[in-house]
């Protein structure tokens, strides 16, 4: 890099639709310990969806022969995460700010695709389901009221967090850390030897794709495919977790406040580029190490383990093939059976577990719709207001969500497991798109150091094919073609 009188600007990330990147030297790398939690957050959000409903639903129904699935559809999704903190942690930009710097709209549709996809309230309806299982609230609970109830205290809690990420961070952890505790109580007081031998022998030996089967439709398998993680728009928002913890060149872009207890900044979260010197090329090898080593073990190590013990305590207490209500009713029937096989109190504990998981789940969708959102608003619309901060746009977007969403549970549509696979499906669609979008972002926008290539680069090519394939089985399944 030559001495000029002015700063310089990165060459290979686009300026056509947003303002040229300066560039700035990577900060120091620190180590694993300090970032570790910065996937908590998806993690949580991944336990509520796929992990505590869909997946042991889908083995209730059939077993364990589509259980490979899960651990490709976790595998796929490291990798996709990666790709998208590949690109934050050289310019601290999100991903989709990324993308919309090859083609603009691409900011205001996965707007739409995280609309779309979340403002059905249905994890924040199905905590209220379960509690009321806990309670003993009868046939007919208030799940309604509850629900909405939730809805305004998880917005007081953002809005009044003062660094919101650090709130949303510890308050996961917690519940994260109960449904842990959990799981390891059920491995040895609630789990079988014939389930856990299932797993090997179905799991191993016997896979296959069963749609079709005891009404498994696309939708659902797409939608489970999907949240074996966390699935969708939540994916790409791990580029503003870890840029809000930090990471890389995050560490220079402002963080989300609350505009009421924070110290707001106004302008948008536009990135830099790292000169590729030998100083800033061991940097980036410390960020990327660490980064990949925090993903791993959050993520993919902790999110597959908890799938699939949770997957085998639905296997060992519900006769497979035999739970034909499809909606949570199959959570109500595990509880019961956990209470008659091991304990009332086991029961119980497995419906306050769920509770947490679906609960966790809505606390991490309105955040990262509203962050999605707000990063995005920002950036491409609202770039030079001095009142509209990022923050002021998320905390107006957390309240329309709540407010959109309690209209849905008045207006009667009430129905959990529904709710959850609509948002599902069009998870698997947004993932297709992305995943391709991520390919060519980082091969076209970052220095030739740091491209994706290899291993990566084919799993993503093998994920825009996948994703892209179950996708039009979707559209045929809906169109009944």
């Amino acid at each position: 890099m030559t001495e000029t009188s002015g700063p310089e600007y990165s060459t290979t990330i686009p300026s056509k639709h947003l303002p040229a990147v300066e560039f700035r030297d990577l900060p120091e790398p620190v180590p694993l310990r300090k970032i570790s939690g910065a996937s908590v957050i998806i993690l949580a959000t991944a336990i509520g969806s796929g992990e505590m409903v869909l997946w042991p639903y889908i083995t209730s129904q059939i077993g364990f022969v589509f259980m490979w699935a899960a651990i490709v559809g976790f595998g796929i999704q490291f990798f996709l995460n990666m790709e998208i903190e590949r690109y934050t942690l050289a310019t601290g930009e999100s991903a989709i700010t990324g993308f919309a710097r090859y083609w603009k709209p691409w900011w205001w549709l996965f707007i739409i695709f995280a609309l779309l996809q979340n403002f059905w309230p249905g994890w924040a309806t199905g905590a209220s389901t379960t509690v009321s299982f806990a309670l003993g609230l009868g046939d007919d609970p208030p799940v309604v009221p509850i629900t909405i109830a939730a809805l305004v205290a998880i917005g007081i809690t953002l809005t009044l967090s003062p660094v919101v990420y650090q709130w949303v961070e510890k308050i996961q952890a917690v519940l994260v850390g109960l449904i842990m505790l959990f799981v390891i109580v059920a491995i040895p007081v609630a789990t079988t030897g014939e389930a856990w031998g299932a797993l090997f022998t179905e799991g191993v030996g016997d896979i296959g794709f069963p749609a079709g089967d005891s009404g498994l439709g696309i939708a659902l398998l797409l939608g489970a495919l999907a949240f074996a993680g966390a699935g969708g728009a939540n994916n790409l928002v791990q580029s503003n977790y870890i840029r809000d913890k930090g990471m890389g060149m995050g560490q220079r872009i402002p963080r989300i406040v609350s505009p009421i207890t924070g110290h707001e900044e106004a302008r948008p979260s536009l990135g830099y580029m790292f000169p590729t010197n030998e100083e800033n090329m061991r940097r980036w090898r410390g960020w990327w190490k660490v980064a990949n080593w925090e993903q791993f073990i959050t993520f993919f190590l902790i999110g597959v383990l908890s799938l699939i013990i949770l997957s085998v305590l639905a296997y060992s207490t519900l006769p497979v093939g035999e739970v034909q209500q499809e909606d949570l009713a199959f959570l109500q029937l595990e509880g019961q059976a956990l209470k008659e096989t091991v304990a009332p109190w086991f029961g119980t504990t497995f419906w306050l577990a769920g509770t947490f998981a679906l609960f966790s789940t809505n606390l991490g969708i309105i955040d990262y719709t509203c962050r999605l959102i707000a990063d995005q608003l920002k950036i491409n619309a609202l770039k030079d207001s001095q009142y509209w901060s990022e923050s002021k746009i998320y905390v107006a977007f957390i309240w329309l969500m709540i407010i959109v969403g309690s209209v849905i549970l008045l207006a009667g549509v009430d129905q959990p497991f529904v709710l959850v696979v609509i948002s599902s499906s069009i998870a698997g669609v947004q993932m297709f798109i992305y995943s391709g979008l991520l390919m060519m972002l980082n091969r076209r926008a970052l220095p030739e150091q740091l491209k994706i290539r290899g291993t990566r680069l084919a799993v993503l090519a093998v994920s825009f094919v996948f994703f892209g394939i179950l996708s039009v089985l979707l559209v045929l399944d809906e169109l009944g073609i």
